[in-house]
């Protein structure tokens, strides 16, 4: 919590990047959203929620990037990315892995979490590349320019987030029962 207000403190305030007491990391840039909100439908709704959810954990609840490696959101990735990407979720967002569907697709719902950690990521001075906007549809409490269209079967509908930075950078996930927040950090 002590964490949380000093880097809102710091984000109002204009400091860009603040030190957290106590410990050896410095948070770059922190995004949340409800899994409330992900859709209008109270179904499609859950539907969402789960597959992002299920997304964290094939993830786990955190992953480090050192510098020079490339985080993937699916394994399926082009082919300037492949010798460096360290890390991806390790999910095809298929059924047999348990991804739900809404009717629609299975496994939606993944792009909201790809599309928050891409604005994170972006946010921390990472170099980040989403080949497809998810212009197509509104990502609820995401900002237009950070949506991320995922298919696992399109190395162009993927997101690629390299560590420019000289330090080790860390994503942290946290679901409080309603919110679920990105924060990345640079390690001392």
């Amino acid at each position: 919590m002590f964490t949380t207000y000093l880097l809102a403190l710091a984000l109002i305030s204009g400091t860009p990047k603040p030190q957290v007491l106590g410990a050896s990391s410095v948070a770059l840039a922190s995004h949340s959203f409800s899994l409330e909100n992900r859709y209008g439908n109270s179904f499609v709704n859950n539907v969402f929620k789960e597959n992002i959810l299920l997304t964290v954990k094939y993830l786990g609840t955190d992953f480090t990037l050192q510098p020079g490696e490339t985080f993937a959101f699916d394994d399926n990735v082009l082919p300037e990315y492949t010798s460096r990407v360290t890390k991806t979720t390790g999910a095809h967002f298929t059924y047999s892995e348990g991804y739900k569907s809404d009717g629609l697709l299975t496994g939606d719902g993944v792009c909201h979490l790809a599309s928050l950690i891409y604005w994170a990521a972006t946010d921390a001075g990472l170099t980040a590349v989403a080949p497809r906007n998810h212009d197509f549809a509104k990502i609820n409490e995401v900002p237009k320019e950070y949506g991320v269209a995922i298919l696992s079967t399109d190395p162009n509908q993927n997101l690629y987030i390299t560590n420019s930075l000289d330090k080790p950078i860390t994503f942290a996930f946290n679901y409080n029962g309603t919110n679920l927040t990105v924060t990345v950090t640079e390690d001392n």
